[in-house]
């Protein structure tokens, strides 16, 4: 009942006209960034996290978490119409959507996707309901030592999940803790690292670092390439997905619900993850597995609603523990930091309006999405032709506004722009960002945590060993580093081997 009575609460900051028009602006911005390819969510909210400084805490979380999930949505577009995923989440769909287009079924391969991410998202947002509380009182019980475990258990998660190298994204790691350092020391009060510049007092900004790495960088690199694009001509008829096609959809679409959440909550989990799962998992359970590949609508139905239901399963450890487990909730955490909220298991007891304003919100941004997805089908198809040597200037020209409007500082638009060329060469020599972003977002409440830590305890290190759930998460992140460690040493001695 309790539950029942904060989510209605929580509806009602969702519906106050601010947070309904930023959720608006959020969802059709990320349904218009997942139709284009190459930007991505996590790009999308780097460009926009200036924007949200104007708003509430509140509606600046409603309007990324819009911006996520509405990615989700547009992503499919491109998979169907061009064979081009839009974002990540969608590289299944192209498999069986665009067969569906060239047959002539573009028309219900967007329409089961539309309304496969929205009955998926809906009931998602109740089980993030459900889930949510239990889990926050939970995490009540942590003190400092368990705080700097868990951060330690949050970065070492990003490395374990890192594409490369582990040892470049440790690397990647200690780098945005050394930035995270940068400014006033709070308990001493003296100036680190600032090297007399007056900017650099308060610590270098998320903003102008996030909208360098991932906007910047993202222009540099696609300005040397040749990207071409092809868009289905056939006319979009039949949106609606008859009945059996509903026949045949409806077991993904439960399943990739359950599937897209759970694997959404485990670290790395993600919408990739879980779209790959459903679609494997339907091809499994078909009684015609050669028909994927060909136009199965199956294999379209489940990934689609799999990867939006992941969105919602990844705000539970982001807003119960403060513990992002992906590059797009490391930005929301980001966002919260900015506004001066500290993430966590207080968050749900001193900020319920937030909380439960944002799970209600997603709720709203579904309906949303369907309402908007399917009668703009053409307007998107148009949005795909607009030439990049004019969406490339436009996104610069943004970043640059965007940042020199936070504080008004030449300066931090000299750091946006040397994070950026930091940023493509990162891209080029396969160093990944997300643990360097994450590290520098943690870097401040991590050094806290450690040194309250050892204030309490007289500067005994091993209550981080004695206190049980310190315990744990440092025990879970060593087997983590030694499952990507270890194999990478044997590699080593393989080599060494083959050249002896």
């Amino acid at each position: 009942m309790d539950t029942l009575s904060s989510l209605a609460n929580g509806l009602w900051v969702a519906v106050q006209p601010i947070n309904l028009l930023v959720c608006f602006v959020g969802v059709f911005i990320g349904t218009l960034i997942g139709v284009l390819p190459g930007i991505g969510p996590l790009g999308a909210i780097a460009l926009l996290l200036p924007s949200t400084l104007y708003v509430s805490p509140v509606s600046s979380l409603i309007m990324l978490c819009g911006i996520y999930y509405g990615a989700m949505y547009g992503g499919s577009t491109t998979s169907v119409l061009l064979n081009i995923p839009g974002e990540a989440a969608s590289v299944v769909t192209c498999i069986d959507g665009y067969q569906m287009a060239k047959q002539g079924r573009a028309g219900p391969a967007l329409g089961i996707s539309a309304f496969g991410s929205f009955i998926g998202g809906t009931i998602c947002v109740f089980l993030l309901a459900l889930l949510a509380p239990p889990l926050a009182r939970f995490a009540l019980r942590f003190g400092p030592p368990e705080y700097f475990s868990l951060m330690v258990l949050g970065l070492t998660i990003l490395i374990y999940l890192a594409n490369g190298p582990v040892l470049k994204a440790l690397m990647m790691a200690a780098l945005g803790l050394i930035l995270g350092i940068v400014g006033t020391d709070t308990i001493s009060g003296r100036q680190r690292f600032t090297f007399g510049i007056l900017e650099l007092s308060d610590g270098i900004g998320i903003i102008p670092v996030v909208m360098g790495l991932f906007g910047i960088s993202e222009v540099l690199l696609n300005v040397e390439k040749v990207l071409r694009r092809e868009v289905l001509q056939a006319r979009i008829q039949g949106l609606l997905p008859t009945l059996q096609d509903w026949k045949d959809s409806a077991g993904p679409i439960l399943r990739g619900t359950f599937l897209g959440f759970f694997l959404g909550i485990l670290p790395g989990g993600g919408a990739v993850l879980a779209s790959f799962a459903s679609y494997a998992v339907e091809k499994k359970a078909s009684k015609h597995p050669e028909r994927f590949g060909k136009g199965a609508i199956e294999g379209v139905a489940g990934p689609e609603t799999a990867n939006n239901a992941a969105t919602a399963g990844a705000m539970i450890p982001l807003l119960t523990l403060g513990v992002p487990n992906n590059g797009v909730t490391a930005l929301m955490l980001g966002a919260l930091v900015i506004h001066g909220l500290q993430p966590g298991a207080l968050l749900m007891k001193e900020q319920p309006a937030l909380f439960w304003g944002t799970i209600a919100s997603m709720y709203l941004g579904n309906a949303m999405l369907l309402v908007l997805n399917l009668p703009l089908i053409g307007l998107w198809v148009q949005v795909l032709r607009v030439p990049y040597p004019i969406l490339f200037p436009l996104i610069l020209l943004f970043c640059l506004i965007g940042v020199y409007s936070v504080n008004n500082s030449v300066v931090e638009i000299w750091f946006m722009l040397l994070f950026g060329v930091v940023g493509y060469l990162m891209k080029k020599f396969e160093y990944e960002s997300p643990p360097l972003v994450l590290a520098l977002i943690l870097g401040p409440m991590f050094e806290n945590a450690l040194r309250q830590s050892l204030i309490l305890f007289d500067g005994n290190p091993s209550v981080f060993l004695t206190r049980p759930l310190s315990a744990v998460f440092l025990v879970i992140s060593a087997l983590l580093l030694l499952t990507n460690v270890v194999p990478w040493i044997r590699g080593k001695k393989r080599l060494l081997a083959d050249a002896d």
